[in-house]
């Protein structure tokens, strides 16, 4: 393969001229992760070679612009869950622009959504685990809290501080059961796997104390919906510090 300037090279067999692009790819956790955008892209007709760096967050490829075009190889990254852009080059005007907004790299973008993801995420899990354990610990609870003849006010307030948590964090469960439905799962599939079960059981126990309230069973036992957040949580936490190297290094790394 001889490159050529203008971010063009020549290809031996048939002396095909194609264009090479580096492209900002976000959404990546894993190795897994980097092999599905790899592939995703690969298989395009007219795509050549295709290198996924998972510590710069970045794709290289070289394509045949007749066969394939950058809209069409964002739209594979995209297809595959994942988000794709051509990485602004030094002097052009989305580089200039990148600059107004402070230089920020795709890496360091994910990391600052990242920490706001779990920031906001905290607001919520922290009253529902205390709200869900408090009891367990001797922590003080309000009396509207306690007792069997509470048992349906204190499930269904765990399962409304529940909503916003999956909101915030819903990006695991588009790109978990996207990746999962095209048989490639990766960790935000298992996350979304484990958490979304805890859900169901959840609001099953709710019904359940429903049920059992309108029978006048008082010994159905109150639901509680902290795995799914403390599941989000722990992960986010997991994930931030790989986050961090990769942003870190992004800058080192040419």
């Amino acid at each position: 393969m001889k490159n050529t300037p203008h971010g063009y090279c020549i290809c031996p067999e048939g002396g095909i001229k194609l264009k090479k692009e580096t492209y900002d790819v976000t959404g990546m956790s894993c190795a897994a992760c980097s092999s599905r955008v790899e592939k995703a892209v690969a298989k395009q007709p007219g795509a050549q070679q295709v290198a996924v760096n998972l510590l710069k967050n970045s794709m290289v490829v070289e394509y045949d612009e007749s066969q394939l075009s950058s809209a069409q190889i964002i739209a594979a990254v995209e297809k595959a869950g994942y988000g794709a852009s051509l990485h602004a080059k030094p002097g052009s005007a989305p580089a200039a622009q990148t600059a107004e907004t402070g230089g920020a790299s795709a890496a360091q973008k994910a990391y600052s959504d990242m920490k706001k993801r779990l920031a906001l995420s905290l607001i919520f899990t922290i009253p529902l685990f205390y709200l869900s354990m408090g009891h367990m610990m001797g922590w003080p609870l309000p009396a509207c809290f306690l007792g069997m003849e509470n048992a349906m006010t204190f499930a269904f307030t765990q399962f409304l501080l529940l909503l916003p948590i999956v909101y915030i964090n819903r990006q695991y469960y588009i790109v978990g059961f996207k990746t999962l439905w095209q048989r490639s799962p990766n960790m935000d599939s298992l996350i979304a796997l484990g958490s979304s079960a805890a859900i169901v059981y959840g609001i099953y126990a709710i019904y359940k104390i429903g049920i059992g309230f309108g029978q006048m069973d008082m010994d159905t036992p109150p639901s509680g919906c902290q795995g799914p957040p403390v599941v989000n949580i722990r992960h986010r936490l997991g994930q931030m510090p790989s986050c961090q190297e990769r942003s870190f290094l992004r800058g080192g790394i040419t």
